[in-house]
């Protein structure tokens, strides 16, 4: 008997160890602080103890995770809710399963010491911008809630060169700057910037960073293990703020400067502490000032914008 029960313990421990699920996450952008939770559930191993092996990947193009992830190329990007709701419209396959930073980034940036000091003032100027459509939209609710006609404002595509266009003059406002990334980068260059917050100046509050997966062939455990791990890392984060900076920043040199050292401060209290949480309301609020902004030709409802994984 002690034999036999000897041979089952060697072969248990001897036998291969069961291979963790593999999974590609996809990003918005490259790896910046943004993405901390993910960066430290790697690093610290909460992915493993998940039993996952995630490969993270930064696209060559921002616009194409969602793309992927419908395309059954991918089990999960990080995308915007204003753009989900768009893509759904539009007839991608997918959903919002998690949120990863559960406040608005965006904000209307002007510089501080110029003739800009209200939204009112933009009658007869130039705002730049880097993506149509909901960012336009955005301006316009902007301008209204200041009793200004989008038609007074000329609009200026600068792409991706937000923070350089404003300092230059090129424009005198841009939409789209991220309140933790471009006011950081203008002061590190000696320009103060000021950031006119977005869900302060009309809009409805919406999660800026969320996780999408396909509606037809998600795996609910799966992303319910995922988000189980970067739940964990974000606590991590929140409680040791300088040891996950010390963390995330030792993975590549490229982090390690002043801009992602002020970028981190400022993105932690954003993070979803409760990433599968979905507040019903802000997706049907969100969905409602798209469809009177002309945006979608009708409304969904909320369940086929975002779903909890974890409900049962």
């Amino acid at each position: 008997m002690k034999l036999a029960t000897l041979t089952a313990a060697f072969a248990l421990a001897t036998s291969p160890l069961m291979a963790a699920d593999k999974m590609t996450v996809l990003l918005d952008w490259f790896i910046n602080p943004d993405h901390g939770p993910l960066i430290v559930a790697q690093e610290k191993g909460y992915f493993a103890e998940q039993d996952l092996e995630v490969e993270i990947v930064a696209p060559a193009d921002p616009s194409d995770p969602p793309k992927l992830v419908a395309a059954g190329k991918a089990e999960l990007a990080i995308s915007y809710q204003p753009q989900l709701h768009l893509q759904i419209h539009e007839g991608l396959p997918l959903q919002r399963v998690g949120t990863l930073v559960a406040t608005p980034l965006n904000c209307l940036l002007v510089l501080a010491d110029g003739p800009i000091k209200s939204p009112a003032d933009l009658a007869g100027k130039k705002v730049g911008f880097s993506v149509g459509g909901v960012e336009e939209a955005v301006v316009g609710s902007i301008l209204r809630h200041h009793g200004v006609a989008f038609e007074e404002v000329e609009m200026v595509n600068v792409n991706w060169s937000l923070s350089p266009s404003l300092m230059s003059g090129q424009v005198d406002a841009v939409i789209g700057a991220y309140r933790n990334f471009e006011l950081n980068q203008m002061e590190i260059e000696g320009v103060e910037g000021k950031c006119f917050f977005v869900e302060e100046e009309g809009l409805p509050p919406y999660d800026e960073l969320i996780y999408v997966a396909n509606t037809n062939s998600m795996d609910k455990d799966l992303i319910a293990r995922f988000l189980a791990a970067t739940e964990k890392a974000t606590q991590y984060i929140v409680n040791h703020p300088e040891d996950s900076w010390n963390i995330f920043s030792g993975t590549s040199a490229e982090l390690q400067d002043e801009l992602n050292a002020k970028a981190w401060v400022d993105t932690l209290p954003r993070f979803a502490l409760r990433p599968t949480a979905m507040d019903e309301g802000r997706y049907a609020a969100f969905e409602a000032f798209l469809n009177e902004q002309g945006l979608i030709p009708s409304q969904n409802p909320v369940s086929t914008i975002a779903i909890d994984v974890t409900a049962k």
